[in-house]
């Protein structure tokens, strides 16, 4: 299993007391597939990709990344883990506005040597369809096209983990449709755990497995 959650509870502050984000969640997601995190707002889906990203610590429980368990990890053993395994494609592109497409993958890269940086974001801007504005800046894209820059972005470390929050929600139906394509084509091709967070159907019935998160909860769906 890529990643692996056990048991996890986390709780944050609520006035005099603790509220309960995650409750005793498990889930194991393997190389190569990709699940579906679904629930209503609030439920504990940015909390449950907080965590297995590595961004956020739990109260109990173990997160194991790629075989290693997180818990033995100080700050920056988890932010090195998170740079070498972990790909995050959030809801919104987030691109930074003075760079071109291939920049974007370059400035994010953990890769040693200039060219090596440059060979890499080019094969993934192709890889995405888009290596033909390699050299537009994010302005010069449609809503569709930096998306999947986000996507290239995620995939520069070659992560073992990748999860992925609402990548659609911004998009038409075609562009949503041909992201979700790529994620799906992606994960098969590169061996990578997905989770994607999603209330989309569409998506759910692209899945291998679906979970819902209630009141912090985990529950298993369609397998």
């Amino acid at each position: 299993m890529t990643l692996h959650l056990d048991e996890v509870t986390l709780t944050y502050p609520d006035g005099d007391g603790r509220l309960t984000a995650l409750d005793a969640v498990s889930l194991d997601v393997p190389a190569g597939t990709l699940t579906a995190v679904v629930g209503p707002s609030g439920s504990g889906k940015s909390s449950l990709l907080a965590v297995a990203a590595t961004l956020v610590t739990p109260d109990r429980g173990r997160v194991v990344v790629a075989g290693t368990d997180t818990g033995t990890l100080d700050r920056a053993g988890r932010a090195a883990l998170r740079r070498a395994h972990v790909g995050i494609v959030f809801q919104q592109p987030n691109l930074l506005p003075s760079l071109t497409a291939a920049e974007q993958l370059q400035v994010m890269a953990h890769l040693s040597g200039a060219g090596r940086r440059e060979r890499r974001a080019l094969e993934l801007l192709d890889a995405v369809g888009l290596a033909d504005l390699a050299g537009r800046r994010p302005h010069q894209l449609s809503g569709g096209q930096r998306q999947r820059v986000t996507i290239a972005r995620a995939l520069m470390n070659d992560p073992a983990v990748l999860l992925v929050d609402e990548p659609t929600s911004a998009l038409d139906h075609e562009r949503g449709a041909a992201v979700l394509d790529l994620l799906v084509a992606l994960t098969r091709e590169r061996g990578t755990a997905t989770v994607l967070v999603t209330h989309d159907r569409a998506h759910v019935d692209r899945m291998d497995r679906t979970v819902t998160v209630q009141d912090g909860r985990l529950s298993a769906g369609r397998p």
